[in-house]
């Protein structure tokens, strides 16, 4: 259990941020919305387990003389407008590259400004037609089909805006790859000393990508998203409108995929499946054993995440992060040994999540999905 109740830490975070946020907001012309669903919730878990990202506040709100709907991050920590200028550089430079220019949009930038402390980054509000996951599973697929072949045409070697693009984004090697995932492995097993069934496969998949080094490193250098699932992304009239561009880095062109996929097995399986069948009919076997390489990463570290939210949570919370542990450790082993996930399996655990999720989470969940 947790020495001091994070939730807690933020909500005073929250109340301190927004007390010296909001008059100046007011003086920009903007208001907020009664209900702020970017801030309850889980929303608090991702700053106590990932303490390297800088704290910001995401509000939903409207300018005062139009009413225009608009999404507001602010922030007076230093990290956090670090964060805020990195990303609003990374978009600038997407832009000259014209990366994916028919693809991808972003939302259009309505005000950038620093007042005192404070950090404000104001963009327009988005609308969809539909949530991602209600569209029917063929045109989830070509949507994601159509994203990711956009993502693999930006190759680091084919720029001529090399000079440009060389510090922008960070980048990852099969080293780097390799590197983190046994970090992930020692932090996770330091907490769960008494499960040795998960030290054998932490172990084996570790193995897995020491041998297969060399598949790993033959596909990166390509810019990759590697946080594309819905609530980082909005469909409009057809076009993908990119709402998160911090999660834009060079590294294995299978590693946004495998994000993707392993998002899907659990909100969309059928759709896993069709993009894993994808790569295996129609590109070479070592693309295939890529994106199984990159799976297996990812996996690793979502049980890395929920095992660092552990002490950090409690009650109903406590119960449901253990879950999603063995959730998520049973589908990492199935990957790794090439076993189908059992539909009873997902269906399992979404009744239990869904009865032990807050309120305030379940809500927090609609916006994003």
């Amino acid at each position: 259990m947790q020495n001091r109740d994070e939730k807690e830490i933020w909500e005073e975070y929250k109340k301190r941020e927004l007390e010296g946020a909001l008059p100046i907001l007011s003086d920009l012309g903007f208001k907020l919305d009664a209900e702020q669903p970017h801030t309850s919730g889980e929303r608090y878990l991702m700053r106590a387990v990932t303490t390297t990202h800088g704290r910001k506040l995401i509000l939903l709100g409207a300018r005062i003389n139009d009413n225009k709907k608009v999404v507001i991050k602010v922030t007076s920590d230093q990290a956090g407008k670090e964060e805020l200028v990195s990303e609003r550089k990374s978009k600038e430079i997407l832009h000259k590259i014209n990366f994916a220019y028919d693809i991808f949009l972003s939302p259009p930038e309505i005000l950038f400004k620093s007042i005192g402390k404070y950090t404000v980054s104001i963009q327009a509000f988005v609308e969809r037609e539909s949530p991602f996951l209600d569209r029917d599973t063929k045109e989830q697929f070509m949507l994601a089909l159509k994203a990711f072949k956009a993502q693999e045409s930006a190759h680091a070697t084919t720029y001529a805006h090399a000079k440009l693009i060389e510090n922008a984004f960070g980048s990852m090697d099969s080293d780097e790859y390799i590197k983190r995932f046994r970090e992930f492995k020692e932090s996770t097993l330091s907490t769960l000393k008494e499960r040795s069934n998960l030290s054998e496969l932490l172990t084996s998949v570790e193995e897995f990508l020491v041998e297969n080094k060399e598949t790993i490193e033959q596909y990166t250098g390509f810019l990759t998203h590697t946080d594309f699932v819905p609530h980082n992304f909005r469909i409009m009239n057809g076009d993908i409108y990119l709402l998160d561009h911090s999660s834009m880095r060079f590294g294995n062109k299978y590693e946004g995929w495998a994000r993707f996929i392993n998002f899907m097995t659990l909100h969309n399986p059928e759709l896993a499946k069709w993009l894993v069948k994808y790569i295996k009919d129609n590109r070479a076997e070592e693309e295939s054993l890529s994106l199984k390489l990159m799976r297996v990463y990812r996996l690793g570290e979502i049980v890395w995440y929920y095992t660092n939210t552990l002490d950090k949570s409690s009650g109903d919370l406590y119960t449901l992060n253990k879950s999603r542990v063995d959730f998520w450790t049973d589908i990492l082993e199935r990957v790794l040994n090439d076993k189908e996930v059992p539909k009873e399996l997902v269906e399992d655990y979404r009744k239990n999540r869904d009865s032990l999720r807050s309120e305030d989470e379940k809500k927090r969940q609609v916006g994003l999905l």
